[in-house]
């Protein structure tokens, strides 16, 4: 686990992501740059020093992580790298305080990550979809999924 999250980064209190990352968007004067999923993937695996250094410097001035980048992320970590629901909750939980990174919509991405923490079988990716849905008022969430629909807001077809 120490070498999955080598960087630290400062512990905010639990539910504070919300208002910090919110006022890190609003406050940004400059345009913020992107990232695309390797990127991500660099600055957490940190399996390459050339690249993490890379991505960090890149990503200092502010970065934004949109949620196609974030599930491909935790995809790859889980998929690839054999990383367990508890490390990707990790992941997750440092995403969201992270000193220079904005997630796209950090609220829904909590909401999700609070949905992953209560069922961790159902896959990170499921709960953001669901929750994507529930904040743009498209529910019930039509879903084969029998876990996922066993969750409020989606339903088994």
């Amino acid at each position: 686990m120490q070498r999955f999250f080598r960087r630290a980064v400062p512990r905010l209190p639990p539910k504070r992501w919300a208002s910090s990352n919110r006022a890190f968007v609003n406050t940004c004067s400059v345009a913020v740059l992107a990232v695309d999923t390797n990127v991500l993937v660099r600055l957490l695996a940190r399996d390459d020093a050339r690249q993490a250094k890379a991505a960090d410097q890149f990503v200092k001035p502010g970065a934004w992580v949109s949620h196609l980048v974030l599930a491909e992320t935790l995809w790859v970590l889980e998929s690839v790298y054999g990383r367990t629901a508890a490390q990707i909750i990790a992941a997750l939980e440092l995403l969201l305080v992270h000193e220079s990174l904005v997630l796209q919509d950090t609220e829904t991405v909590g909401l999700a990550l609070a949905q992953f923490q209560a069922k961790p079988a159902l896959g990170f990716s499921d709960c953001l979809v669901l929750e994507i849905a529930r904040k743009a008022g498209h529910v019930p969430l039509g879903t084969f999924d029998r876990a996922l629909a066993k969750l409020e807001g989606a339903q088994k077809l």
